[in-house]
């Protein structure tokens, strides 16, 4: 009796408030490292709002899973020299993460890999980041698009060698499953984010 309730706690637990991710590619380092595992508050955006510099675990629109970068995951025919300003329309199973760097209404460009929002170049505050190489795609967009109603831009912290928002577009908030708070795994790397 007592294994079942211990087993049915950590599953409604699991489902509801906190979950643990492991991390499968290096589009966020030197934030997260590959297979480096987190824990993910699921339940922190019933009572706040997403914000810039939150590292959040969503859906990515479909198409993006397949290989993604290069407009898989772009709901629309963006323009030369701007990021992709708007996903499609139906989300995929699988599940990415990423820094939120722009929210509604925002104005956003890329240059050099840094997101220009609302006119200002956003430099890390707080965390560190792998700049764009002289030829990365997707690190001089210098159009800029305007993150709709509702929506969040993601980018990895790994500019180059990030699929993120630059390439298929504002993500809706309803995708977001949770913001990452901690990591757990490996010993060397446990702490807070």
């Amino acid at each position: 009796m007592i294994v079942a309730l211990a087993l049915g706690l950590a599953l409604l637990i699991q489902a509801f408030l906190i979950k643990p991710y492991q991390i499968p590619s290096g589009s966020m380092e030197p934030t997260l490292d590959i297979n480096q595992r987190i824990l993910v508050n699921r339940f922190v955006y019933h009572f706040t709002d997403p914000k810039p510099g939150d590292v959040v675990v969503f859906h990515p629109p479909a198409g993006v899973d397949n290989g993604g970068a290069n407009g898989n995951g772009c709901g629309v025919t963006s323009e030369n020299g701007e990021p992709c300003p708007e996903a499609t329309p139906e989300k995929s199973g699988d599940t990415f993460i990423k820094r939120i760097v722009a929210g509604p209404g925002d104005t956003v460009s890329i240059e050099r890999g840094l997101p220009v929002v609302n006119g200002e170049v956003v430099e890390p505050d707080g965390y560190e980041i792998v700049p764009c190489g002289p030829d990365g795609s997707g690190c001089n967009l210098p159009e800029e698009i305007t993150v709709p109603e509702g929506h969040f831009f993601m980018m990895g912290d790994n500019r180059g060698h990030s699929d993120d928002s630059r390439f298929w577009g504002p993500l809706p908030e309803e995708w977001l499953i949770g913001k990452a708070f901690a990591t757990y795994w490996p010993p060397n790397r446990i702490g807070g984010l």
